[in-house]
C-alpha cells in the first residue's frame, strides 16, 4: 500500500476531499519527522511507537580494499509496533511459504 492509497482509502470512506487528506496525511508524517530530529519519541496508542535507537560503535569492513573501518556510534529512527497492532497482525494475516 502506497501513501496515494491510504490518502484514496480514507478521502473515499470519509468522504473529504482527497487534497485536505494528503495534507493532514502530509502534516503527520512531517510531525512525526520533526519530532524525532529534535529528539523526542512519538507514541500513538494502540498502533506503536516511532522511537530513535542508538547504535553502538563497531568495526566493519570494507571487503574491496581489504580493510577495517570504525563505524562510529550513531542515532536511528525506529518504530515499535503496539502488543494489540502485532496480534491482530499475528491473529489475520496468513503465514506465506
Amino acid at each position: 500500500m502506497t501513501k496515494a492509497d491510504i490518502v484514496s482509502n480514507i478521502s473515499d470512506q470519509l468522504g473529504i476531499d482527497r487534497a485536505d487528506v494528503q495534507a493532514t496525511v502530509e502534516k503527520f508524517m512531517k510531525e512525526v519527522k520533526g519530532s524525532l530530529e529534535k529528539g523526542e519519541n512519538v507514541y500513538l496508542r494502540g498502533f506503536g511507537s516511532f522511537i530513535i535507537k542508538t547504535r553502538a560503535e563497531k568495526t566493519g569492513r570494507n571487503i574491496s580494499k581489504n580493510i577495517a573501518l570504525k563505524i562510529p556510534a550513531h542515532n536511528i529512527p525506529s518504530f515499535k509496533p503496539a502488543k494489540i497492532f502485532v496480534k491482530g497482525v499475528k491473529s489475520k494475516v496468513p503465514v506465506s511459504k
